[in-house]
């Protein structure tokens, strides 16, 4: 069932009757194949209560789609799609975090997926020194990195204090290109990998498209759970984790590293350089797999991110990235070369914007939404935020007919858990951070004291 409702996606942000809107995304649903034929949907009141409507929406939908010959009702056996619908070769995400992107712009603020939303004025200067250095007769494919950024980021590893040469360093289209490319090297189907629960849903999805079998530990409790489980991989994010902005201290490290021994340790370090207080990201550990990318530092659409790892290990990753892409864009990484060489700078002035809009939101979660709970964070780009005795994938649901899209704690916890967490981020400026509460208040007003099922119409648009 949730991943049917993640499938549904923004289905209630349009106008009109519920049980039309209902019923317009499932017939799309049907009619791409993404329900072939043969599944069963969720009973109606079962699917009424993972969206937050009355189950008369849910009957009623399901009704127009069967007069319409979309869906077969059968008392005492249910609702399935009947066989001879549209089938799909392969499953697609149902991760609300990918299909809030993929939805076109409808008025609906963007709280489901945390990144910088501008880019910075160093971005485009950056660009303006990039474009001098093209060169003229240059193929222009470099499935390892172009050299120029490759012996820039080994520079940067080892002035910070991890001594790096440009082989050790792989180049790929932002940090989710990494995860996938590690995936592909390291992951076969029926293997183990061990996650934190929760932890950042796009790598979640990496492993399930892997058939991986995934197992869990709380954050900072991967060492613990080491000893007992015999995993492929072992995934953290060890500095400002996403999404409970928990970060392990060098001894925690070096535990998790000595107990991981010879299993493949992946550090997703794409948030370490976001400390409030200024201090530098912890040094690299040569052992692991070190996943970076400067979308968090700078902005989302500069999709350069990099693995550093054993130089046998780069050389084997690129051969995977060589058949994917060839290799990543040349104007992009001269300029993130621009930005790594300047970075203290950059990423200043991505720190000093997100303290602000942190300490903002803390502040218009404690005077409007008192009963969540929450810790304030010392680094990163989320709040980990507690509905108490609420089911925040519900909660959902509402918000989003109120205009805000959030990311309910279930799409980011491979254990089943964290039914009553969101996952708030802080990445936009203060004015539009204002709007998504006043959406959210509203949204928990009408959630704690109103039936399910009225029909709402959004009340925030940008």
């Amino acid at each position: 069932m949730d991943d049917l409702v993640g499938a549904l996606g923004r289905w209630s942000a349009g106008r009109g009757s519920l049980y039309l809107l209902l019923a317009s995304r499932l017939r799309e649903l049907i009619d791409d194949g993404r329900l072939p034929g043969g599944t069963l949907l969720p009973p109606d009141r079962v699917l009424a209560a993972g969206l937050a409507v009355g189950r008369t929406t849910v009957v009623a939908a399901y009704d127009l789609l069967r007069q319409e010959g979309r869906l077969t009702r059968r008392r005492g056996s249910g609702t399935w799609v009947p066989h001879g619908s549209p089938s799909s070769a392969r499953a697609e995400t149902a991760n609300p975090m990918f299909l809030n992107l993929l939805e076109p712009p409808d008025g609906v603020l963007q709280f489901a997926c945390a990144g910088p939303l501008r880019p910075p004025p160093s971005l485009f200067e950056a660009h303006r020194r990039a474009l001098s250095h093209l060169p003229a007769d240059d193929l222009g494919y470099h499935p390892l990195g172009h050299p120029r950024l490759r012996s820039a980021l080994a520079a940067h590893f080892t002035a910070a204090g991890t001594p790096t040469s440009p082989d050790e360093v792989l180049v790929t289209s932002g940090g989710q290109q990494a995860l996938a490319l590690i995936t592909r090297a390291l992951v076969a189907p029926g293997d183990e990998v061990l996650v934190e629960a929760p932890t950042y849903p796009g790598a979640l999805d990496l492993f399930r498209e892997a058939a991986a079998v995934i197992t869990t530990a709380p954050p900072g409790g991967l060492a613990d759970a080491l000893p007992h489980r015999r995993p492929a991989l072992v995934y953290a994010v060890p500095t400002f984790h996403n999404p409970t902005g928990h970060t392990l201290s060098p001894l925690e490290r070096r535990r998790l590293v000595r107990v991981a021994g010879d299993t493949p340790l992946v550090f997703d370090d794409a948030l370490a350089d976001l400390d409030f207080t200024g201090a530098p990201a912890p040094p690299l550990v040569p052992s692991v797999l070190a996943v970076g990318s400067l979308s968090k530092v700078v902005w989302g659409g500069l999709r350069v991110g990099w693995v550093r790892a054993p130089a046998a290990l780069v050389a084997r990753l690129a051969r995977f990235k060589a058949v994917h892409d060839l290799g990543s864009a040349v104007l992009d990484q001269f300029a993130a070369a621009e930005l790594v060489r300047d970075f203290e700078a950059v990423r200043a002035e991505r720190v000093a914007h997100l303290r602000t809009s942190h300490d903002h939101l803390c502040a218009l979660l404690r005077a409007e939404l008192p009963e969540w709970e929450f810790t304030p964070v010392e680094g990163g780009q989320t709040l980990w935020v507690r509905l108490p005795g609420t089911d925040a994938a519900a909660f959902a649901q509402v918000a989003l007919r109120h205009g805000v899209a959030v990311l309910p704690g279930r799409a980011l916890d491979a254990s089943g858990g964290s039914t009553d967490r969101l996952r708030l981020p802080f990445v936009a400026t203060p004015e539009v951070i204002s709007q998504a509460v006043t959406g959210l208040a509203a949204a928990w007003r009408r959630f704690a004291t109103e039936p399910a099922g009225a029909p709402v119409v959004p009340t925030i648009a940008v």
